[in-house]
């Protein structure tokens, strides 16, 4: 396809691979592409790449659209709910006929985490698998207000460093598309990850997963005067009601009627929901052992 054709937008679930040689006269590494289109709409779509066969060496990339702000965190809240979903319910799959793959899963997405910050281990909850999040259409992010950029960067870096994700942005700038290919080239072929970081939201951001932690994002941008109107039950809820107080979500109505795969009985099984409970439970920690500015901001029991 030409440079400068746009590409065509992604039809339900499409497959493509890519390989690359290890060296001279050797066999060729094949690393297998799946890309799920349609926003929010297709997520039962998700089953077919993602198996207890495949589940070991599967990577997920999400693409936010970084230009439409309004739309940013439904869409990334129930995309990532229903793979997280998904992926524990293999995960359980696969802990039952190869318990050593699932816990030695566990434990390499742990180790990305910083040492130096044993706090946020006990607050945050990484996905099983690997996960970079992609805001795509930088280009026209940069020109937003500079309070909107600030709102936006710290609000995906939290969710970001809570699932354990890699973050960075990016455009149709050659020096920014070398950048997310070097990730998808280490997380399709075992490549080095890149130690490079910025955070500053003035630049496209790039984080290595692991390398951003809870005491450099801070707490959410509310004003001083709103601090004590959000109540939430977790801190990802909180940073939900802050974002969508200043972003609300303009696709609301068509929301309502995407079904939670979390809450559909066809997907219902007591381990799977017996862990989601845990987890809940670890979040109220939060509120327990969260810096001053957090102590401000009042948590519903």
């Amino acid at each position: 396809m030409p440079r400068d054709e746009p590409p065509k937008p992604t039809l339900a679930l499409e497959y493509t691979y890519g390989r690359r040689a290890k060296g001279h006269n050797t066999p060729k590494d094949i690393a297998h592409f799946w890309e799920l289109g349609g926003g929010t709409s297709l997520l039962d779509l998700i089953s077919i790449p993602i198996t207890s066969d495949t589940l070991r060496t599967f990577s997920i990339v999400l693409v936010l659209d970084l230009s439409k702000p309004n739309d940013l965190w439904p869409t990334m809240e129930n995309l990532l709910q229903a793979t997280r979903s998904h992926v524990d319910k293999v995960m359980m799959k696969l802990g039952k006929t190869n318990s050593k793959a699932a816990s030695e899963m566990r434990q390499k997405m742990w180790s990305n985490m910083q040492k130096d910050h044993p706090q946020d281990r006990e607050l945050i909850d990484p996905f099983p698998i690997p996960l970079v999040v992609i805001g795509s259409k930088y280009d026209i992010f940069q020109d937003f207000d500079s309070e909107k950029r600030k709102v936006i960067c710290k609000t995906l870096r939290f969710v970001a460093h809570y699932y354990g994700a890699s973050l960075m942005f990016t455009s149709k700038s050659e020096a920014l598309l070398l950048k997310i290919r070097g990730v998808i080239n280490q997380l399709a072929f075992g490549i080095d990850k890149s130690k490079s970081i910025c955070v500053d939201q003035n630049k496209p951001l790039f984080i290595t997963a692991g390398l951003d932690s809870l005491s450099q994002i801070g707490s959410p941008p509310v004003p001083d005067n709103d601090i004590g109107k959000l109540h939430a039950h977790s801190p990802m809820e909180l940073w939900k009601k802050m974002y969508e107080k200043l972003f609300p979500p303009k696709s609301i109505n068509t929301l309502k009627d995407i079904k939670d795969p979390a809450r559909d009985p066809q997907y219902a099984e007591s381990e799977v929901d017996e862990m989601r409970i845990q987890k809940d439970q670890e979040l109220e920690q939060y509120k327990r052992s969260s810096s001053k500015s957090w102590k401000q901001i009042e948590l519903d029991s």
